[in-house]
């Protein structure tokens, strides 16, 4: 830790504990800058075998944490997080640090403190994704009524609760432009951190796709199954789980396999044998399809948020290519990515993908987010 934060209080908030995912591997990098600092969250479900990424801290949560079986429901009272987020005290630090993807950013601060916040995106459903989510409602008119309100009711607190941040630190260009745009504020980009060292070439490369994510709907992997289906020479590996399981496997086909949520080793396995990994979403950043570039794995990929920062799309002029982009966020569209791909696979030289993500390595990031803090210090 910098000399000039040894004599300060550090509070680190997330939004909640669930699982070890992206903002979390971004958490991880923070709580190692800042060991001192005191860990706060709306809930810690996290399982046991996932639990090194926290440091051995203990997280101080909210009055959530005492619901039962709270880590299946948390999403649906998002009308009362805002709510909940200010009940935390934190006026005895010097310097908060938010992890925000939802809520977080909004803990109450006092003009004395410094409070930064590591936007990971502005609340997606009550902004840009509020009518895709909305449609979920067709078939109950009586909760999408409500929900309307709600959402209303969340974008009104988001925006005040906005300006009790001094810096924005966003993932990407595309979010530092969200929150510019919701929220009318600058913000510098800092990237999140790839951990390089557990990825490695493999000399081997099977015949098989992969898609990796949580199966939640914005994920929009059903694009993936679909496309996949229609393309029954080709296998698809998609590794995760969700609530949207039953839903993608229902319109899946016999060369999709869905082999559920997997340890870190074994995804990272699949990936560096992978042909390519499909990539569907519309992200604020993206941390998989880094990971997969660090193992040499080109990325088929929705062009548009995030991936604009760490894909190199086919064809470049500038540098090697590390992925192909489709342009249109739809089953046909991948397929013809899909085959773009196929149709040009020797472009693509794993050892320039793999040195392509050493752009984001984690001592990029701890040294890129730290100097931001110090220069506010």
């Amino acid at each position: 830790m910098n000399n000039s934060t040894a004599n300060k209080k550090i509070a680190i908030v997330h939004d909640w504990l669930v699982i070890y995912g992206g903002a979390e591997k971004v958490l991880e990098n923070i709580l190692d800058l800042y060991p001192n600092a005191d860990l706060y969250s709306l809930i810690d479900r996290v399982p046991s075998s996932q639990r090194v990424f926290l440091r051995g801290k203990k997280v101080r949560t909210s009055i959530l944490q005492r619901l039962p079986a709270i880590e299946k429901y948390y999403r649906y009272l998002m009308p009362v997080l805002p709510i909940i987020i200010e009940q935390f005290d934190l006026s005895a630090y010097d310097i908060i640090i938010s992890s925000s993807y939802c809520v977080s950013k909004g803990v109450l601060t006092g003009p004395n403190q410094l409070h930064i916040s590591y936007c990971h995106s502005p609340i997606r459903y009550a902004w840009d994704q509020y009518h895709y989510y909305i449609q979920h409602f067709k078939k109950l008119p009586i909760v999408g009524v409500l929900m309307r309100f709600v959402f209303h009711y969340v974008r009104i607190w988001d925006v005040v609760s906005s300006n009790s941040v001094d810096t924005y630190i966003a993932t990407s260009r595309f979010v530092s432009s969200r929150i510019e745009k919701y929220y009318r504020r600058s913000s510098i980009v800092v990237p999140p951190p790839v951990d390089l060292s557990t990825f490695t070439l493999s000399e081997i490369r099977e015949d098989y796709y992969v898609c990796i994510s949580r199966f939640v709907p914005f994920k929009r992997l059903d694009i993936a199954v679909k496309a996949f289906a229609e393309m029954p020479s080709k296998r698809l590996l998609m590794i995760g789980d969700g609530p949207d399981m039953n839903y993608l496997k229902a319109m899946s086909a016999i060369n999709i396999e869905f082999i559920g949520f997997q340890n870190p080793q074994t995804v990272h396995h699949y990936l560096s044998r992978a042909r390519a990994l499909i990539f569907p979403s519309e992200e604020d950043f993206g941390i998989v399809p880094l990971e997969a570039q660090a193992s040499g794995t080109p990325v088929i990929a929705f062009g548009k948020g995030g991936i604009l920062d760490t894909v190199v799309p086919y064809p470049s002029q500038l540098e090697n290519p590390t992925g192909v982009f489709f342009n249109s966020q739809d089953h046909l569209s991948l397929i013809e990515a899909v085959n773009n791909f196929e149709r040009n696979i020797q472009h693509f030289d794993s050892v320039a993908i793999a040195n392509h993500a050493r752009l984001f390595s984690v001592e990029n990031f701890k040294s890129r987010f730290n100097k931001v803090l110090q220069q506010l210090l």
